[in-house]
């Protein structure tokens, strides 16, 4: 099978690329042709396998405003650079501070400039990304993806609260931005994963898997599998919607 030309690929921007579902949905994504540019707040590893991991990977700190700015301007020059449209923004990066020796921050326990840092990398950015692309999302009547959580719905024994609210924020922010989109042809949705087998989970998690329907942890490809079909024709009539990707924990 000949390669298919880089200007008629589609092109998928992802925060948070480095590990966990985002790893799995860089995978996902460039099994089935697209290119993939990965973002994160470390550089390219040099000792990673992906091809053109380097060319397609940027650095940039969530947290930092400025440092968003920066990087949405970068991300606009690469694909004019390969004449490329961007057919989907997938919002996965997040953060979520723990107390000394992994417990969880309540309302009481976590200080305001955690609050406000969590705010801007799970909430603020995604909205400046989307709203800073938002003429090559248009060109190409591409589609976003926002990550939320379980926790965004509930009170989580181990999600900080300020990580909770900013994934409820964000499903909201979801169906606003569908409304907004819309009219410009991006579709704008959210996925909503419970407890994925990832290297990041609190201890004690395995708990909660007799309160899981399906009785098990959810893995990372399942997850994104569920972001692939929202990025592609499959899902598109689908918009301000939240997928449950939990094995039925949300019932």
């Amino acid at each position: 099978m000949s390669e298919v030309p880089q200007n008629e690929r589609k092109t998928l921007i992802l925060t948070g690329a480095s590990r966990g579902i985002g790893h799995a949905t860089v995978k996902r994504f460039s099994s089935a042709g697209w290119r993939v540019i990965t973002c994160s707040r470390q550089g390219f590893p040099e000792d990673c396998p992906w091809e053109m991991g380097e060319e397609d990977h940027i650095q940039v700190d969530l947290a930092d405003i400025e440092d968003v700015t920066r990087a949405i301007g970068e991300m606009r020059e690469r694909l004019k650079a390969q004449d490329s449209q961007l057919h989907a923004l997938v919002n996965n990066a997040a953060i979520s501070p723990k107390l000394p020796g992994g417990g969880r921050m309540n309302t009481l326990e976590t200080s305001i400039d955690d609050w406000k840092t969590v705010a801007q990398v799970n909430f603020y950015a995604p909205i400046m990304l989307a709203r800073g692309l938002i003429e090559e999302l248009k060109t190409a009547r591409g589609s976003v993806v926002n990550v939320s959580s379980i926790a965004g719905s509930r009170v989580h024994p181990f999600a900080g609260a300020a990580y909770a609210t900013s994934k409820a924020a964000l499903a909201s922010l979801t169906r606003e931005m569908a409304a907004d989109f819309g009219p410009h042809g991006v579709r704008v949705n959210a996925i909503s994963p419970g407890e994925i087998e990832t290297s990041i989970l609190s201890p004690g998690t395995e708990k909660i898997i007799p309160n899981i329907p399906l009785r098990r942890l959810g893995q990372p490809e399942e997850v994104a599998k569920a972001i692939y079909f929202l990025c592609t024709e499959a899902s598109s009539y689908v918009t301000g919607a939240e997928i449950h990707v939990n094995g039925g924990q949300h019932v």
